[in-house]
């Protein structure tokens, strides 16, 4: 597994994204791009429904999956997940359902409080790695900082 280095611009843009969406009360979701093995520099945000009724959701129709797959440049390839939750950062059963990424080494970001916890960088969010048929936790630390790291 490659560590992943996220700019700085794609994770204020995620923020800006999640806390808008939060200002509704919704949660959000998008997509990191990187080109090559170079730096995730693209934050890709697809058509999407969410709400606040029987719980907290957010889901990508089918217009959002088209976009995410015509979205991507010849050298690009989807490297984390990137979504918020309303409080704390965890992979929800719905989470682990529904990856989005499969491959090992995928990462799944998951940002608390409607996007708040990003302005903390990753310290606040839940960082989770593809390893075989599940998500495992990177928990905060040295360790994470090793796989995980804003360029």
């Amino acid at each position: 597994m490659s560590p992943l280095r996220i700019s700085s611009r794609v994770l204020e843009e995620a923020r800006r994204f999640f806390e808008d969406r939060g200002a509704e009360g919704v949660e959000g979701t998008a997509l990191i791009a990187q080109n090559g093995a170079e730096i995730a520099d693209r934050l890709v945000i697809p058509t999407q429904k969410a709400e606040r009724a029987r719980g907290c959701w957010v889901e990508v129709p089918l217009e959002g999956k088209l976009e995410l797959a015509a979205a991507l440049g010849p050298t690009e390839r989807y490297i984390s997940r990137i979504h918020s939750h309303p409080g704390d950062p965890f992979h929800s059963r719905t989470d682990d359902a529904n990856p989005v990424l499969t491959f090992q080494g995928a990462f799944s970001i998951v940002v608390p409080f409607f996007g708040l916890g990003l302005r903390r960088g990753f310290d606040a969010c839940g960082v989770y790695v593809r390893q075989g048929e599940a998500w495992v936790e990177l928990p905060p630390g040295h360790d994470r900082d090793q796989w995980i790291v804003m360029a």
